[in-house]
């Protein structure tokens, strides 16, 4: 049978060179990969921001087939999933990581954006507990992204469209947490947002696609409240809206409030930073989306 690539992951040619030359390879990549693996077709292909998906029969059971475009956060993904073994999360059946291949339990299409946004923080933050397991060596550790991170911050000009404040700020905290011992050693996700949570039959959810490091717990709660946007700018309250994310994601999880507080601040402004940095000169910014981690960051500790 052979594989077709949906339009919609054909779009990603775009972004350069490399994309479309894996693009090209895909195809045959995944045609090896069921018949080495002897697995099945067994629905339509979907696609994920960076990944391949093709529900497959692995030995009579239902699973998926992944196969990512090579980049460094999907190096340590079957490490991560190894590790948690299943325990709150997707179950990992086989790898390939020198392909950026994993078969893994199928799951089913519903994800957290499908229930409440508060009771869906709620999930997420009492399956942390499971999640955040003694980090190994073979992960890239959250200090020393946080020192690539303060580099950048430093070059941006106070001329930045973001109130230089902030971006002060945010250097200053992540100074801190260089400097703090906790900042590493546990394993975490750092990209957990409801569309990362999804319903199964041997738990109500699972946790999908790890971008692992060996960081602070306390780290992953930004997302949470950067998505679904539109549920906090309907609110009567803004500022109350995202600290309700944030309070309640925080108790579930047993989080230090002023500890999680500080990350939101410095994910926020990562967020700023990386947009500042890709958008080329030629380019509008995106002012929605810089507007939004603006007023996270001023909302949090309003």
């Amino acid at each position: 049978m052979p594989i077709q690539i949906p339009e919609g992951l054909l779009v990603v040619s775009s972004r350069g060179q490399d994309w479309a030359d894996w693009l090209d390879r895909l195809p045959r990549l995944t045609r090896d990969l069921l018949d080495e693996w002897s697995l099945q077709v067994d629905g339509t292909t979907t696609y994920g921001n960076c990944a391949l998906v093709v529900p497959v029969v692995a030995e009579g059971k239902r699973a998926v087939l992944k196969v990512q475009f090579p980049h460094w956060e999907a190096e340590t993904e079957h490490l991560a999933l190894r590790d948690w073994a299943g325990n709150g999360a997707v179950q990992l059946l086989r790898a390939d990581p020198r392909r950026f291949a994993l078969l893994l339990e199928r799951l089913e299409p519903r994800d957290l954006t499908t229930i409440d946004a508060l009771d869906a923080c709620e999930i997420v933050g009492s399956t942390y507990k499971r999640l955040h397991v003694p980090a190994g060596p073979q992960y890239r550790t959250l200090s020393g992204e946080l020192t690539r991170w303060i580099a950048g911050f430093r070059k941006l000009p106070a001329s930045a469209p973001v109130p230089h404040r902030y971006v002060e700020q945010a250097i200053s905290l992540a100074e801190d947490f260089v400097a703090d011992p906790a900042t590493d050693g546990r394993l975490i996700h750092t990209d957990l947002h409801y569309e990362n949570m999804l319903a199964a039959e041997r738990e109500p959810w699972l946790v999908i696609d790890p971008k692992p490091l060996s960081g602070d717990p306390a780290y992953e709660v930004a997302p949470l409240i950067w998505n679904r946007w539109d549920e906090v700018t309907g609110a009567h309250d803004l500022r109350f809206a995202v600290q309700q994310r944030f309070w309640t994601t925080v108790d579930a999880a047993g989080f230090d409030e002023d500890r999680a507080r500080a990350w939101v601040i410095v994910r926020q402004m990562l967020n700023v930073l990386w947009t500042l940095e890709s958008t080329s000169a030629d380019e509008s910014l995106p002012q929605d989306w810089l507007t939004r981690n603006i007023a996270i960051v001023k909302a949090i500790q309003d």
